[in-house]
C-alpha cells in the first residue's frame, strides 16, 4: 500500500510519523482508536485531521506490525 497521508520529516517530531505533515503522530491516533475514542472526538481533538487521516493511520499500523516480529508471552 502506497502512503499518501503520512510523513517523515527527522527535523519534525524527531522524525517519527506524523500525518500529512501535521505534528499529529500516528501513534497518537492509533493510541486514541485504541483506547475507545470515537473518530468524532479524535477530529474535534485535531480539528485539522481528516477521516482518511484515522484510516491510514490504521493501516499504517497494521503494515508496520506485518513487518517484524513482536515479543509475545505465551500463557
Amino acid at each position: 500500500m502506497r502512503f499518501t497521508r503520512i510523513t517523515v520529516d527527522p527535523r519534525q517530531m524527531g522524525g517519527v510519523p506524523c500525518i500529512r505533515g501535521l505534528r499529529v503522530p500516528v501513534a497518537t491516533v492509533v493510541g486514541m482508536v485504541a483506547d475507545g475514542v470515537a473518530e468524532t472526538e479524535i477530529l474535534a481533538a485535531y480539528p485539522d485531521l481528516q477521516r482518511e487521516d484515522i484510516r491510514e493511520a490504521l493501516h499504517y499500523a497494521a503494515e508496520a506490525v506485518r513487518e517484524r516480529e513482536l515479543p509475545l508471552t505465551v500463557p
